[in-house]
């Protein structure tokens, strides 16, 4: 009996210890794939001479998947039209390219895939991938590397197009204009390095383009170029650096619009140094016009009232630049006064108080604005900026403060005469403790520099002008992290000076501090910013 019961626990407990064994061991489903596809072969084949096919079959070990091919595939020398690709979409063990053009003779052509090519359950990148083949008896196998920055942002661009154009009877400045380039690469990735490959020895112009769409013809207007000031000679060992910038176009003005009833805009290209804008019109006494550039915008806004005609005759000159325009007059809609707090609960002790209209301010009447702290009136000093579209409250701010800002109806008027209904602000300041001071020595000032300071949002926060070695300082700054900036006015103008590829001009020199400055509250950050 006993023998009975002792068999029977042990069959239980064996069961039992199985069971938790089978937990433990269940199958994980072995280690995620992480091999690109690998090429099994191609037609013709890779590195082929004598090419004369109209299309190429590339098959690899697995199904694959093409991500982004129209935008990473670049093929060097350019062809006039882009191969149709198969298929795209699907999944598929080959790549098919029909070619449309007509190839160049003795040419090596690479088609550069980039990262386009990943297996299709994974999506692990077949990297850099290249096909490469020649019209002619051999490769060329020749190569040009370098780098490519911004001249004036910390961070440079992605997916930069760098071009070679050959320097033969047929170069001229104007080429880049015109034709697409010899050879064309992009940049890798997140860094700016690049490098041309399967070149032929010679003499050849270095170019670098963002473009909105690749097209590898230089458009002023929307692309930003760098280049190489001399001619390079391949074979080199030479790695090359380009500062890319956004050059100013010839000056241009875009036809001007009515946005609403007496507010019309002007776009413009290039810099409205001296731009004067004429009305041709005859006007009442009563006529009152504001314009006023708008910030980080082309555009120039042309604000009116009391003239009861159906167009406007304006004449626009600029320098050498003279043009006349008429705009017909079609809206019956007007702009409402619009006024609102632009400055934040708590308002910093570098930063004045305002308010902003979306409407030009022609008339304030201060007796009917109070600063109030504890009750108590405080004296300030109304400032209406260039654009009369913000007004400004400069008053003696004290720490840990709360304040209050009172319009009375009718203490603001619009150029259209409209007026302010009641409005109240509050805002307040904070201890002196919240803040903190970054001391910045300046050394090895040999001409005159423009020193910046920048949140790491690349808001700018201060400007300074110093043309020796010595000191700056930005005190009560809130506690963040900052950036410094320097620009080499070359030309002692005050500011930073794009580049000109016609005029093989390079931008001025733009050289930032090597570490983020990270300011706590209270404290006192003391740098030396050493310029090269």
């Amino acid at each position: 009996m006993k023998l009975k019961y002792y068999s029977f626990f042990l069959v239980i407990l064996l069961g039992f210890s199985f069971s938790n064994c089978a937990k433990r061991g269940r199958p994980t489903g072995g280690k995620k794939d992480s091999i690109p596809p690998l090429l099994v072969h191609a037609i013709p084949a890779n590195k082929s001479i004598n090419f004369k096919a109209k299309k190429i079959k590339i098959s690899f070990d697995e199904y694959i998947k093409l991500k982004d091919v129209n935008k990473q595939l670049v093929i060097s020398p350019p062809l006039k039209n882009a191969p149709i690709i198969t298929p795209v979409g699907t999944a598929s063990k080959f790549i098919s390219l029909k070619i449309l053009d007509t190839l160049k003779p003795n040419t090596t052509y690479t088609f550069n895939f980039g990262n386009s090519i990943v297996d299709n359950n994974e999506g692990n990148k077949l990297e850099r991938f290249k096909y490469v083949v020649s019209t002619g008896s051999y490769i060329d196998s020749l190569t040009v590397s370098g780098s490519v920055y911004d001249a004036f942002n910390q961070k440079t661009d992605e997916d930069i197009t760098v071009e070679l154009y050959e320097i033969n009877e047929a170069f001229n400045d104007s080429i880049i204009f015109k034709q697409k380039p010899t050879y064309v690469t992009s940049t890798i990735d997140t860094t700016a390095n690049f490098e041309i490959e399967n070149i032929k020895a010679g003499k050849y112009l270095l170019v670098a383009l963002k473009q909105p769409s690749k097209s590898y013809i230089y458009h002023p207007r929307q692309d930003k170029i760098g280049f190489y000031k001399d001619s390079i000679t391949i074979p080199t060992d030479s790695s090359y650096k380009i500062s890319l910038f956004k050059e100013i176009p010839l000056f241009k003005i875009i036809k001007p619009k009515e946005v609403t009833k007496g507010h019309l805009i002007f776009g413009y290209e290039g810099v409205p140094k001296n731009l004067k804008i004429e009305l041709l019109n005859s006007t009442p006494d009563t006529f009152r016009k504001v314009t006023y550039f708008e910030k980080n915008k082309d555009t120039l806004n042309y604000w009116f009232s009391d003239i009861n005609v159906d167009s406007l005759q304006f004449k626009v000159s600029n320098e050498k630049y003279i043009d006349t325009f008429t705009v017909r007059l079609r809206t019956s809609k007007k702009d409402t006064l619009r006024i609102s707090n632009i400055t934040k609960a708590i308002l910093d002790l570098r930063d004045t108080f305002a308010i902003k209209s979306n409407i030009p301010i022609i008339a304030i009447d201060t007796s009917k604005i109070k600063l109030l702290s504890d009750s108590l009136i405080i004296k300030y000093t109304p400032i209406l900026n260039k654009s009369k579209t913000k007004l400004y409250l400069n008053f003696e701010k004290k720490f840990n403060k709360k304040y209050t800002v009172n319009l009375l109806p009718k203490a603001i008027q619009d150029v259209f005469e409209n007026t302010n209904d009641t409005l109240n602000y509050k805002f307040s300041t904070k201890n002196i403790d919240s803040y903190g001071n970054i001391n910045l020595t300046i050394s090895n000032v040999n001409s005159p520099i423009i020193i910046q300071l920048l949140t790491d949002k690349n808001v700018l926060i201060s400007t300074k002008y110093i043309s020796k070695s010595g000191v700056l300082n930005f005190k009560l700054l809130p506690p963040k992290t900052y950036l410094v900036r320097a620009i080499f006015d070359s030309n002692n103008n005050g500011i930073w000076d794009t580049g000109n590829f016609l005029k093989r001009k390079y931008p001025e020199k733009v050289q930032y501090f090597d570490k983020n400055l990270k300011l706590r509250a209270n404290w006192d950050l003391n740098e030396i910013f050493i310029l090269k």
